[in-house]
């Protein structure tokens, strides 16, 4: 079993996510007591969160390659960036170590392709819905991005930072989300991907008339693949 290892904390609600997806699907494929081997490094979300806002991608591509190479010296075998919005940085964390990551959107683009699916809806932060470093990781494997409007980007960006952040779930937002899900289907989607990993803990499978790809769990899902791979 390869050692995962997993940058948390943005936020360390969704991080509690991966890390109980982790292991049940490693007590699932290999039964008895067995739990997955993993490094976990928390950051301070205010901190990254400060970056974003900011503007400054390099200063938090700067930290989280640290925090890379940090984890990667205590012996992680690859990388999981538990966030969809950082993947912005991708390159600068990849340029710090010597092992793999694994990107969020390829692990998702394989579960939309094995789907039959070409025109897929993206919620996330305004950072993923807005810039490419997200979207052309799926576009360049031939699948169409759908994202809501000016507006509604704006309100599930502030339901992502101001509530799902801190671990409050309204259902009031649930039925704002549910709301725009349906407007990304009567545009064209044929599925819904939440394209961040705190979306999981408002929206569930029955709040969709199309499939909804699940960051978080394809993501850790694939982690456990790799850690499990011969």
């Amino acid at each position: 079993m390869k050692v995962i290892g997993l940058i948390g904390g943005m936020s360390w609600e969704s991080s509690v996510e991966y890390y109980r997806i982790i292991n049940e699907e490693v007590k699932r494929r290999l039964g008895g007591l067995h739990s997955a081997k993993c490094l976990l490094y928390s950051v301070d979300f205010e901190e990254i969160e400060r970056f974003q806002s900011n503007g400054d991608w390099k200063k938090a591509g700067e930290v989280l390659g640290d925090v890379a190479l940090s984890l990667e010296k205590g012996g992680a075998d690859f990388i999981v960036i538990c966030t969809n919005t950082m993947h912005k940085v991708i390159d600068d964390v990849q340029s710090k170590i010597n092992i793999p990551l694994l990107h969020i959107a390829d692990a998702t683009t394989t579960q939309i392709k094995e789907q039959g699916i070409s025109s897929i809806g993206l919620l996330g932060t305004k950072y993923t819905m807005e810039q490419d470093f997200y979207k052309s990781r799926l576009e360049s494997n031939g699948i169409n991005v759908i994202v809501p409007n000016d507006n509604e980007r704006e309100i599930v960006n502030k339901v992502i930072y101001d509530e799902l952040c801190l671990g409050k779930v309204h259902q009031a937002s649930r039925d704002y989300y549910k709301k725009v899900i349906q407007g990304l289907i009567e545009s064209g989607a044929e599925g819904i991907i939440l394209g961040c990993t705190e979306i999981g803990l408002l929206i569930k499978p029955e709040d969709s008339d199309v499939p909804l790809f699940d960051t978080t769990y394809i993501h850790a899902r694939e982690a456990v693949n790799m850690s499990l791979k011969k």
